[in-house]
């Protein structure tokens, strides 16, 4: 097949429109004389009436960029330059020729057919040509797998027509509960069904796969087409989620298989954007532990408000390379500045707090795996206490407007350390924001994220991919779960609305049983629990509670003007006794005395009861 560079094929399509000028014309002359012979007056104006719209339609056809666009992709802008085009290319031409000869000899009709026949002549082989590439006349190997697309409005209308340029996907039907959709058609496919008809669509059309194109579909609703799709052992394929798409693009490279959150996930949170604009806008913002799951989120939503600033803030070298390197392209005139250091280097915060004068302050920087921080306590309560105590204290110092602090529902009658240690610097936190008028201190408090680093799905994922089995420590244990994009989405929002003082509680929706996680993780590989994956019990760790609670009993929780977020109140302390009481905490720390740090941190917590006194 011969192949043509550039150069030569945008001088095949100049040639192209070059040729149509003349055609057009004796078309128009022909069928205004019925095919007939054509009389000498007008057969005299027609080859004028060519001489001079031949450079003044190629003048107003390049002008209007004909030939920037590439046939290949040809739509409805290139239509519409051509019509552009062709319009005032005809004024012209016939301007000059009622300026020439007072249009002598051109019948009127001439006026009309000319332009439609140009129009045609340009518009219908470029489109032809789309055409032709996108159904391909392209004959599907063997091995395409015959689709059932889930969705047919815009996002399955570009999907089916991406899938019809590619041999993997071969797009067979719809599935739509809209009945203004029923038997339409989109590229050649038919709508032939609602999601009820799923099992007998499926063996009729004898489907291989089940593409679902609704990236602002409920988790109910996935649940439910996963689950039925699996009773007949076939795989299904998903769009990212709205809230993952943030580019809007819509390609068939963007399938993926279905996972865990998309089972677990909610609905499609709603955020009033105004506010978190306000917030963060032109402002200078500091990430600590901006490596972390929550951290890195954190400051890819962050940088989509266009900050003044944004400082990436964490201890470790190559997490924070990663999220700098990650974000560098979505900067803009956003200032990145990746930032090495600890939270409990005192000396190193108050340069950063001094150097950068930051106006927002994200503390993402915890220990949060629960045995390990129960195995190590000192290092826990130095970081999630100590810690966030000394760049609490400079937040108010250096005039930071406000400090979200990022908790946990391990807060709540915390009976490990990891909690009681979030526990505290809740406290400390909101006593502070009573004892200034500069910094608002804020809280947000949630459960488990899901994929978040040291979470069980990237566990279990782990042992699937071994052979497994999977370990679970109890058959009646339960968390709550969110997605990481949501739950950074609601700290957002909640330090948008935030005035100082609250502590947030995000909606975590119900909780969730781990065995039933583990089972539904194993089904989406195309296994079958307890005979191709085990499940093992292994008994609670220390400091794990069978349960989480968002809130404690004496917690009242208040509806806010967002849905998904509650307002819990937050606890007054005697701040001289708790400055002595943190004094004692971290000469517990320094002597590494276990039980004098347990003590001290149940005189800050009285509600933590440790694991071994329970």
């Amino acid at each position: 097949m011969i192949e043509f560079n550039m150069v030569e094929k945008r001088w095949f399509v100049f040639l192209h429109d070059l040729l149509w000028i003349p055609i057009a014309i004796i078309l128009a002359f022909w069928l205004r004389f019925n095919m007939g012979e054509i009389d000498p007056l007008s057969q005299s104006s027609m080859q004028l009436l060519i001489v001079i719209a031949l450079p003044l339609q190629v003048a107003t056809c390049w002008y209007f960029g004909l030939y920037r666009g590439v046939w290949r992709f040809a739509s409805i802008p290139d239509l519409m330059r051509i019509l552009k085009a062709v319009l005032v290319g005809v004024i012209l031409t016939m301007l000059v020729m009622f300026i020439w000869q007072r249009l002598s000899g051109i019948p009127r009709s001439v006026l009309v057919l000319y332009p439609v026949i140009f129009a045609l002549g340009l518009s219908a082989p470029r489109m032809l040509y789309r055409s032709f590439k996108d159904h391909k006349f392209t004959l599907k190997t063997r091995d395409s797998e015959r689709a059932l697309l889930i969705g047919a409005g815009q996002a399955g209308e570009l999907l089916v027509r991406d899938l019809l340029k590619s041999d993997v996907y071969e797009p067979v039907a719809f599935l739509d509960d809209d009945g203004s959709r029923q038997g339409r058609e989109i590229h050649g496919v038919r709508v032939v069904g609602r999601l009820l008809d799923l099992e007998q669509v499926i063996e009729r059309y004898e489907i291989g796969v089940v593409l679902l194109a609704i990236p602002s579909a409920s988790h109910q609703v996935i649940q439910t087409v996963v689950s039925r799709a699996q009773g007949l052992n076939i795989p299904c394929r998903i769009l990212p989620s709205v809230i993952e798409m943030a580019d809007g693009r819509v390609e068939m490279s963007r399938l993926r298989k279905v996972q865990i959150e998309d089972l677990l996930g909610r609905d499609t949170v709603e955020l009033v954007e105004a506010g978190i604009k306000s917030f963060l806008t032109g402002k200078r913002v500091l990430v600590t532990g901006a490596g972390g799951s929550i951290g890195s989120e954190l400051c890819r939503q962050v940088i989509r408000h266009r900050p003044d600033c944004l400082l990436l803030l964490d201890h470790s070298e190559f997490s924070v390379y990663t999220i700098d390197q990650e974000l560098q392209p979505l900067r803009d005139d956003v200032k990145l500045h990746p930032v090495l250091g600890d939270i409990r280097d005192s000396e190193r915060m108050r340069w950063v707090f001094d150097h950068f004068r930051p106006e927002v302050v994200f503390n993402a920087a915890a220990y949060k795996h629960v045995p390990l921080v129960e195995q190590n306590p000192a290092e826990g309560v130095k970081t999630n206490v100590l810690g966030t105590c000394g760049i609490a204290d400079m937040a108010v110092e250096f005039g930071v407007e406000k400090f979200i602090q990022v908790s946990t529902d391990k807060a709540v009658n915390p009976t490990n350390v990891m909690g009681a240690s979030k526990r505290c610097a809740e406290i400390y936190t909101q006593n502070l924001n009573l004892r200034n008028d500069s910094t608002s201190f804020i809280t947000t408090r949630f459960g488990n994220v899901l994929g978040s680093t040291g979470s069980v799905v990237p566990l279990f994922r782990r042992q699937i991919e071994a052979g497994g089995p999977i370990t679970v420590t109890h058959p009646d244990i339960t968390r709550y779960f969110m997605t990481i994009p949501e739950a950074v989405s609601l700290i957002l929002q909640a330090g948008s609305m935030g005035g100082g003082g609250e502590i947030f509680v995000l909606d975590m929706g119900e909780p969730v049983k781990i065995v039933d996680l583990a089972e539904q993780m194993i089904r989406l590989t195309g296994l079958e629990p307890g005979r191709d994956i085990e499940i093992a019990y292994t008994g609670l760790r220390p400091g794990e509670k069978l349960y989480e609670e968002l809130f404690h009993d004496s917690e009242q929780l208040v509806k806010t003007m967002h849905p998904k977020i509650m307002l819990s109140g937050s606890r007054s302390v005697d701040w001289e006794e708790m400055q002595a009481q943190l004094a004692a905490l971290k000469q517990a720390c320094a002597s590494r005395d276990v039980p004098l740090l347990y003590s001290e941190l149940k005189q800050l917590v009285p509600e933590f009861v440790p694991d071994a006194d329970v």
